[in-house]
């Protein structure tokens, strides 16, 4: 039988295949950066195909949207503990400012909530410091199979 490594790695491994493996993440360089038991944080370095107006050099909201609703969904799956089905129900993001020309956004996302069939999520973009947020985000997921939750 092959080691297949720690769970931790197979969960990196998961993860990185994940977004390696869809097209639009790809294209905007959204990448892994860490997790916990029940959150999840992304990053998307700056680049050009992100921006919505270059002579401001502002970032296109679906661009972030893409980043929070894909952290969202990573941490519901740090919060069920295993990679299940899921599907974004709705997906609510509040635009505060825009992020600095050029900085990195770090979507942050917490799976706070857990029922048989739902997931409930809240973060914040971020682009280095987490106390001056871009965005909030506030969103649900169908589980598409049902879980038992405890007590």
């Amino acid at each position: 039988m092959t080691d297949r490594g720690t769970a931790e790695e197979r969960q990196q491994r998961f993860v990185q295949h994940f977004l390696s493996g869809v097209p639009h993440l790809a294209a905007l360089g959204i990448a892994y950066r860490t997790h916990g038991p029940d959150w999840a944080e992304l990053a998307m370095p700056f680049a050009d195909q992100q921006l919505a107006d270059p002579d401001y050099g502002i970032i296109a909201s679906g661009a972030i949207f893409t980043l929070m609703d894909s952290a969202a969904g990573f941490s519901v799956h740090m919060a069920l503990g295993e990679f299940a089905p899921i599907a974004t129900i709705d997906l609510r993001i509040d635009y505060l400012r825009g992020p600095t020309t050029g900085a990195t956004v770090v979507g942050r996302a917490s799976c706070y909530r857990l029922t048989r069939q739902i997931a409930f999520v809240r973060g914040i973009a971020h682009d280095g410091d987490p106390d001056r947020p871009i965005a909030n985000m506030a969103g649900t997921f169908i589980i598409s199979r049902a879980v038992e939750v405890p007590a």
